[in-house]
């Protein structure tokens, strides 16, 4: 699949001396991916605007929604401790294929890399890094189901394949759902809410941005 970004304008939602928060589009690379048709990305385009922007976390390509980026190396270390350490607070909203019940719930099982299908990753209950999801559901019908879920781990696909892993893939994923749940123009998951400490003073950040779909 050739790569072909969204060429918006920055949605910058929050920005001072030590952090710039933005709502990355569905489409665009969190950074930049191997080889020069693959440069352009969301870290790329601040750096253009903020020359000082440092990475701190990821969103999937075809992910949109909430990103905080740093400012200074020190907000860089603080922040990226606080992901390490699972103190930033994510909620996802998403569109899922069928009906998903309960309305309430968590999947708790672990991920590791499915190596002859890279990028692509899988439920390893032997040898899989700890994952756990909790899930609301905020509206559902026959064939689809509006969720809110919340990562308590950050693994590489947590959330697609823990829906998957309940029988409910993510629509448009490109990855994971098939036949009917493939059809549509993106990927239904979006970052919508973040929660964390300020690096610098230490007072409680949020920030939100609503999902296109």
């Amino acid at each position: 699949m050739s790569y072909d970004p969204p060429q918006t304008s920055l949605d910058v939602l929050y920005e001072d001396a030590h952090v710039i928060a933005v709502n990355k589009p569905a489409g665009l690379l969190s950074v930049p991916g191997k080889g020069p048709d693959l440069h352009d990305c969301l870290l790329t385009r601040l750096q253009a605007a903020f020359p000082d922007t440092l990475l701190v976390h990821r969103l999937d390509r075809d992910t949109s929604g909430v990103m905080i980026f740093a400012l200074t190396p020190h907000a860089q270390r603080v922040l990226s401790k606080t992901f390490e350490l699972r103190k930033a607070r994510k909620t996802y909203v998403a569109r899922v294929w069928g009906r998903l019940q309960p309305r309430t719930g968590r999947v708790d099982l672990p991920l590791a890399v499915d190596w002859p299908n890279r990028p692509r990753q899988m439920v390893d209950t032997e040898n899989g890094r700890p994952a756990a999801t909790d899930w609301r559901v905020v509206k559902d019908a026959e064939a689809e189901t509006r969720v809110r879920l919340f990562p308590h781990t950050g693994r590489s696909h947590q959330l697609r394949v823990h829906m998957l892993s309940l029988g409910h893939p993510i629509l448009g994923d490109p990855l994971y759902a098939t036949g009917p749940a493939a059809e549509f123009p993106r990927m239904m998951l979006h970052s919508e809410e973040l929660r964390l400490s300020h690096p610098e003073n230490g007072k409680g950040l949020k920030f939100r941005a609503a999902p296109e779909f």
